[in-house]
């Protein structure tokens, strides 16, 4: 099975003090970062390489330490295409055509329209059929040490918009985290977040902090595709974003 790593819940890591212990407190130099803690020997090692406590920042916009193969990652969109897309239902954020495809969603969705729906309330995530056709898709999510809830693949056409808007349950520092992996894009996508611009290729992987206000314009002459992955920030994420790079 593809997700036998990505179903661990901490008791599986006995060798861990206690989960992520996540505490907001005043913004540090940029009011887009706040400092949290986390306790853990593996964290602390690579903070510091020791077991006491060590705080880190986490950005609004980080690219984890991996990528994935673009072309792979466009030959299993190309067949996941081929099954159809679903517009996006909450119409009153974006203009022209916003769609998805679901590869993971709530056990509960039989209507495309409730697979597509990443439902902050749903503990219980299932493959789609979709998803067993593409293989490198499950060799990505595979690759993901933490329980994964809603997965997608978002298409945002040439010419379209998604205005601003927060998603205010979608934070590391809520315990949730939405991790974008560009599979097709171009020089006309311009994301804005915290009014910021940040660049995304095609097979990074990055952590956004969707909480915070964020817009994307596509205007070029493709369309946008991201593969989108919403995802319980446990230790190994944490760790992963202490590795990563800040958006410039």
């Amino acid at each position: 099975m593809p997700f036998s790593r990505c179903a661990r819940g901490w008791a599986d890591y006995p060798d861990f003090v206690h989960p992520p212990h996540v505490i907001p407190s005043e913004v540090e130099g940029s009011a887009r970062s706040v400092w949290v803690e986390v306790q853990t020997p593996r964290l602390a090692s690579l903070a510091r390489g020791d077991n006491s406590y060590r705080p880190f920042v986490i950005p609004d916009a980080v690219r984890l330490p991996f990528s994935f193969d673009p072309a792979r990652l466009r030959t299993d969109l190309a067949i996941a295409a081929d099954i159809g897309w679903t517009d996006h239902f909450v119409k009153r954020n974006y203009e022209g055509s916003w769609s998805a495809i679901a590869l993971r969603g709530p056990a509960y969705a039989t209507h495309p329209v409730q697979m597509i729906y990443s439902d902050p309330t749903c503990t219980d995530f299932r493959d789609t059929p979709v998803l067993a056709r593409c293989p490198y898709f499950q060799s990505v999510l595979g690759a993901f040490e933490c329980p994964l809830h809603a997965v997608r693949l978002m298409s945002l056409d040439a010419g379209s918009v998604i205005l601003e808007h927060t998603d205010h349950d979608l934070s590391a520092e809520a315990g949730h985290a939405r991790i974008h992996i560009p599979i097709t894009t171009n020089p006309g996508v311009t994301f804005l977040l915290n009014q910021r611009r940040v660049v995304m290729s095609e097979g990074e992987c990055w952590y956004l902090r969707l909480s915070d206000p964020h817009s994307v314009r596509n205007d070029g002459t493709s369309a946008r595709v991201h593969l989108v992955i919403d995802t319980v920030a446990n230790e190994w994420l944490m760790g992963q974003m202490a590795l990563g790079t800040r958006a410039r």
